[in-house]
């Protein structure tokens, strides 16, 4: 139900922001949902993919090489989102040149393939305002200022069932400079789908905004192991 009246909620609020957005447009000027101005944002989410529920919900069926057995893809690099406090943009006007194929495909071993990490440069990381190589030099940096807890990689072989908020407690514990409004874990189909972490622009631990924190409250989610 939960879920639900946030969905219903952002609904009505961008119904009503583009009502009164409509006001001050003149006619035959665009309405863009997005294409924001590169550079222009409060802070970054940086979003760990659990690679184990991921493949099982979706990379199997594509191929997906990180899916590999022993392939040993832990939490991966799903995205570093610039975001506003409220809200975030995305497909951004930059006059930077988008990455070459090996310079996403270097990303490969901390954002599981070169197309993940080409379809992230073009949703968010344009929206940094940098460059397509400082950009991935973004990324691993915020990968590497987080560790990720040990414990995860030493699930049975059948995977577990444990509360979300473990999750994110062995991420506070690790990381002691976090606090629990700048860590958000998230769910999909009954399983650990994401841990969200939020950053300043200096990639320092800060709290989320307000729409950036909905943690997922199950105490039965499922976390695959390791393969």
């Amino acid at each position: 139900m939960g879920g639900i009246t946030l969905y219903i909620g952002a609904m009505i609020k961008l119904i009503k922001s583009f009502c009164c957005a409509a006001l001050f447009i003149l006619p035959g000027q665009p309405v863009l949902a997005d294409g924001e101005a590169a550079g222009d944002f409060d802070y970054y989410v940086l979003a760990l993919s659990w690679t184990p529920n991921w493949c099982s919900e979706t990379g199997d069926e594509r191929g997906a090489p990180q899916c590999a057995t022993s392939a040993g893809y832990g939490f991966a690099v799903h995205g570093l989102w610039p975001q506003f406090e409220d809200g975030w943009p995305s497909y951004c006007r930059t006059v930077a040149r988008d990455p070459s194929r090996g310079q996403t495909n270097a990303m490969a071993d901390i954002m599981g393939s070169g197309g993940s990490a080409w379809y992230q440069w073009k949703k968010h990381g344009r929206c940094a305002g940098l460059t397509a190589e400082a950009y991935f030099e973004t990324v691993r940096a915020a990968y590497e200022s987080v560790e990720r807890p040990r414990v995860f990689r030493r699930l049975p072989e059948n995977g577990v069932e444990l509360p979300a908020s473990v999750v994110e407690a062995a991420f506070l514990e690790t990381n002691l400079d976090m606090e629990a409004d700048g860590v958000t874990v998230t769910c999909k189909q009954g399983r650990i789908q994401e841990v969200r972490i939020c950053l300043d622009r200096d990639l320092n631990p800060r709290l989320c905004g307000e729409d950036a924190v909905r943690d997922c409250t199950m105490r039965d989610a499922e976390m695959e192991a390791i393969r």
